[in-house]
């Protein structure tokens, strides 16, 4: 197996873990409709998808979602309950960042908007250990789309078989072995720290 060079870490539920029903019930509390029928109605929409490739602007995004859900608050009322999703201890130790940081390259890659990204960066220190966060909203292609993985590899100053990728969902980490990095599913800090070290990237 060949000498990594750079590590490639998820954000959502691998080193964030995130909730969406904690969302959808600050929402429910403010506009009178029931969580589930938030969550339906904004599914419907494909609107979310739109905001994590970048194809619609934040703004516009929470008027029109305001709008379908009877949403009465402002701008930013809307968007700290749109963040409430994330949970304020993280997966992963910041000390496993540092640690990996003394000797390789780190990236971010996420599906991820806008809104969300500057609530984490405001709340999760340990990502400004990272040299570049590959984010779908600024890319415009959420995984698997084989553009993200390309935009990763063009900011990982290695070979893809040099890079080291985990990601929580099983399709997500196909796609990043067909772009030729070396991926395993993230199914618990434990489990990485075997993966890691199968590696030669811990000891």
């Amino acid at each position: 197996m060949a000498a990594k060079r750079t590590i490639i870490f998820d954000l959502g539920k691998v080193i964030v873990p995130f909730d969406f029903e904690r969302g959808y019930r600050a929402m429910a509390a403010d506009c009178g409709l029931p969580p589930t029928e938030i969550r339906s109605r904004i599914a419907a929409t494909g609107l979310v998808v739109r905001l994590e490739t970048g194809l619609i602007e934040p703004e516009d995004f929470v008027a029109e979602i305001s709008r379908l859900i009877e949403f009465p608050g402002s701008y930013q009322d809307f968007c700290r309950h749109w963040s409430s999703i994330f949970l304020p201890e993280t997966l992963i130790p910041e000390d496993l960042i540092v640690q990996l940081k003394e000797r390789y390259r780190l990236l971010l890659l996420s599906n991820t908007n806008a809104i969300h990204i500057d609530m984490v960066r405001a709340h999760y220190g340990l990502l400004r250990h990272f040299d570049h966060l590959v984010l779908s909203h600024e890319v415009k292609a959420m995984k698997p789309d084989p553009k993200i993985y390309a935009a990763a590899l063009a900011n990982a100053d290695a070979e893809p078989h040099e890079c080291f990728f985990t990601d929580d969902i099983p399709e997500y980490v196909e796609g990043a072995r067909r772009a030729g990095i070396d991926a395993e599913q993230f199914t618990g800090y434990p489990n990485l720290l075997e993966h890691l070290r199968s590696r030669g990237i811990l000891t």
